[in-house]
This record gives C-alpha cells, structure tokens and sequence, in this order.
C-alpha cells in the first residue's frame, strides 16, 4: 500500500520503546540488588548490608579474600525460595520471548514503512504486541512476587558458607525489583501501541485522463455538449432553435 509508510509512526515508537524496555527486562536478571538485606553480624559483612539477586548473593568485607563476596544461588538447590526459583525461569523466558517479538515487530515496522504490504502487516504488528504482553507478564509476576517476600520479610536459609542469616533484622526492595516494574510498563505500552495499528482510509485519486476529462465539462459546460454532439453525426434536438 501506498500510504502504510504514514500511518506507522506510533508503531515505530512502540518498537523503540519495546526494545528499551526488552534491555532493561534483560539487564534485572542479572542484577544483585532485588532485595537489601541488614544484618546484625558486621565482622565478616562490612556495614551490615548484603545484596540479594535472583543468581546471587553477595556483600562487601573486609576479611575474606576479595572485598566483594558473591554466592551462586542455583535453581536446584535446596534452599532457593520459590519466588527466587520463578524468577530465574521466567525471566529467561522473557528474554527470549522478547527477541522474537523485537525481531517481528521490527519486520513489521520495516514492510510498513517501505510501503511492502502482503496482506499480514496488521497481522504481524498484532502478533508483536501480544508478545510484548507475554514478555511483560513473564518478568512483573516474579518482581511482584519477590516485592511481596520482601515486604512480608520472608526468610531465606541460605548455608554456612553464605555468611547470611536465614532472617535479617529487615529487608527493602532494591532497586532490581524497580526497574522490574518500569521495564513491564513499557513494554505494556509498546504492546497496545502496535496492537491498536490500523491500515490508513485514503481516497483513491483520479487519473490524469479523467481529471482532464472532468475540467474541460466544467470549462465547457453545455457547448462542449453540442461540440460533442455534432463530432459524433447527432445533433441533440434540445439545441436545434
């Protein structure tokens, strides 16, 4: 279609914003600070504050052999709380969910502004947008189920060799959780941006022939009738007197 490269400028915007949002829902996976534990014991945790990840847990000291200290928490290990255990999948399945729904609505975008239509670019931006939703809920139902832990200040029974107690003295939500939760917003947004695209009304334009046509009976109005009339050999009686 012609006119597709004008009516995709929202749905640019929404791959924009997906995409953003897509790093960020990447990049919480991989933070420590979901939660912000304050302990009682600061011999071996210099200043009592430990940071709690969905892969990791770590602190500074002054003691042990590297100033920061981190501990893998795996997904099988029998500690691992079941909010902590939802996230690690989930958030992997956001990942790659994300990737898809990038990839299609940059497919999408590209056919609309180069004006290639096969009859399936609202298809594909629809498609898009529901994957955006799936993304987001993948990644807002473990930061919303981990804000809760939190909130509850829930116990974790982490081993000897973490240097944490099962129960801090309180735990905040980190800034992990938070950008979390921006990250789901947006790429509810982006969702609703691509989803509510519609193929553009355009009125379909006269050809050059018609348009000269259309001129010159305006021009001409009832002797370009006669004129017409006596090139074809018949002379309209209404004009005879």
């Amino acid at each position: 279609m012609a006119y597709l490269a004008q009516s995709a400028h929202r749905q640019f915007a929404g791959l924009v914003v997906g995409f953003v949002a897509w790093i960020m829902t990447a990049s919480i996976s991989g933070v420590n600070d979901w939660r912000i534990w304050y302990v009682d014991n600061r011999t071996v945790i210099t200043g009592g504050v430990a940071w709690v990840g969905v892969w990791r847990a770590c602190f500074n000291s002054h003691i042990l052999d590297s100033a920061e200290i981190c501990k893998s928490i795996g997904l099988t290990d029998s500690f691992t709380p079941p909010e902590i255990a939802a996230a690690q999948v989930l958030c992997m399945i956001a990942i790659g969910v994300g990737v898809v729904a990038n990839l299609l609505a940059g497919y999408a975008v590209r056919n609309a502004l180069f004006g290639v239509d096969g009859g399936h670019v609202r298809l594909a931006f629809v498609m898009a947008g529901c994957l955006y939703w799936l993304t987001a809920t993948c990644s807002l139902v473990p930061v919303f189920w981990n804000m809760s832990s939190v909130l509850a200040n829930l116990t974790i029974d982490f081993p000897p060799e973490f240097y944490l107690p099962s129960t801090p003295v309180k735990q905040e939500v980190g800034p992990g959780i938070g950008i979390g939760i921006g990250a789901g917003c947006l790429l509810i947004v982006s969702g609703l941006l691509l989803v509510c695209y519609r193929y553009p009304k355009t009125k379909m334009p006269l050809s050059e022939e018609n348009r000269n046509f259309d001129k010159s009976q305006r021009n001409e109005g009832c002797l370009g009738v006669i004129k017409e009339s006596v090139d074809e050999g018949i002379i309209n009686t209404a004009f005879e007197a």
